[in-house]
C-alpha cells in the first residue's frame, strides 16, 4: 500500500497553491471576475496550443509546465490527432473559442494573449534553465 509522506503532501499543497496564483493573476490582469473563467481560459489556450503543435514540440512544451497545469494541458490529448501542417491563426482562434464556455466574458484574442503572456512570464521565471520556446506561440497572436 502506498502512503504519502509529509514532503509529498507539502509538494501537492504547493502545486495547488501555485495553480491558484496563476488563475488569480490571469483573472486580475484580464478582468475575469470568477476563478472558473480564469481556469476555462487557461485550459482553452493550453489545449489549442497542444493540439496545433507537432508531437515532439507538444511534449517539450508540456514538460515545462508545473505539475497541475501539465495535467490540464494533457487532459484528453490524442497524439494520433496531432497536426500534419502548419497551424493557421483562424484555426487556432476557433479552437480556443470552441473550448470556452458559452457567453464567456472576454474575447478569444484577449484571452489567448493573456494566457500566452502569463505562461511566458511564469515559465521563464520558474524554469530559467529551460527555454519557454516563444516560437511555440507564433501562430497564436
Amino acid at each position: 500500500m502506498f502512503t504519502m509522506n509529509e514532503n509529498q503532501v507539502a509538494a501537492l499543497d504547493h502545486t495547488v497553491q501555485l495553480a491558484s496564483v496563476w488563475l488569480k493573476r490571469l483573472g486580475d490582469e484580464h478582468n475575469l471576475d470568477e476563478k472558473h473563467h480564469s481556469y476555462s481560459a487557461l485550459r482553452a489556450v493550453l489545449h489549442a496550443t497542444r493540439d496545433r503543435l507537432p508531437p515532439e514540440a507538444a511534449v517539450h512544451f508540456g514538460a515545462q509546465l508545473p505539475i497541475l497545469r501539465r495535467g490540464i494541458y494533457y487532459e484528453g490529448w490524442r497524439i494520433s490527432e496531432c497536426p500534419h501542417n502548419e497551424p493557421q491563426v483562424d484555426e487556432f482562434r476557433a479552437r480556443v473559442a470552441a473550448e470556452l464556455p458559452p457567453m464567456f466574458p472576454r474575447g478569444t484574442l484577449s484571452v489567448t494573449k493573456g494566457v500566452i503572456d502569463l505562461c511566458g512570464r511564469k515559465l521563464i521565471r520558474a524554469r530559467p534553465q529551460r527555454s519557454s520556446s516563444p516560437c511555440l506561440w507564433r501562430f497564436a497572436v
